[in-house]
């Protein structure tokens, strides 16, 4: 009976030092990636050319195989939403009224220039599209989604979508006036103050 029992305590202890270590490697591989992450978070061109590196393999794979139009529309309506949420401000204006300690332009001179907060950062934004292009070239790898269907018709219906949406999206900042985008604009620094001495030497 004991050795029984001591056979059943050592099968038990060898498992749990087995998932010990998957969790232990686990673990190192996410701080590894998370750590990848954090060092490509300035480095805003690269991360955009690997983006459009992967774009591009997956729109050859998609037009070698010639199907796989269900994964590239709904990959596509899902960049739609990104999109959206990318150029959107993160507290609508229309709720803002509402809210006081929402941003607001600069009014006086001691204010400074408040930057254009998105709903959706720019980091997340390219993690996101990252993830969905590589989730959609796996799944071309799996013939159960490779559905038939007529692709102008897919097409045009996301070209009618995204023409919809976006002009109710540039119709939006025209009516806030507000624009997604913070290059040139600067601080507010009201009227320019002269010196006393200067003043005084300009008097007649």
């Amino acid at each position: 009976m004991n050795v029984g029992g001591g056979g059943t305590d050592g099968a038990a202890g060898e498992s749990l030092a087995g998932s010990s270590a998957i969790s232990k490697w686990v673990f190192t591989i996410s701080q590894r990636y998370q750590h990848v992450l954090d060092k490509s978070t300035p480095q805003v061109l690269y991360r955009w050319i690997f983006l459009a590196a992967i774009a591009f393999i997956y729109a050859v794979r998609v037009y070698l195989l010639e199907g796989f139009y269900i994964i590239t529309y709904g990959l596509g309506i899902y960049i739609l939403q990104l999109l959206i949420a990318f150029l959107s401000p993160q507290v609508d204006p229309e709720f803002q009224a509402l809210a006081d300690d929402g941003p607001s332009l600069p009014t006086r001179g001691s204010d400074e220039f408040r930057p254009f907060v998105r709903r959706l950062p720019e980091f997340k934004f390219w993690y996101s599209l990252a993830k969905a292009f590589c989730v959609a070239f796996v799944l071309t790898f799996f013939s159960a989604f490779d559905v038939p269907v007529f692709w102008p018709i897919l097409l045009f219906y996301w070209l009618v979508l995204f023409i919809s949406t976006m002009k109710r999206q540039i119709m939006h900042m025209i009516r806030y006036k507000y624009v997604p985008f913070t290059f040139g604009k600067q601080r507010y620094t009201g009227k320019k103050v002269v010196p006393s001495d200067d003043a005084s030497i300009s008097r007649p």
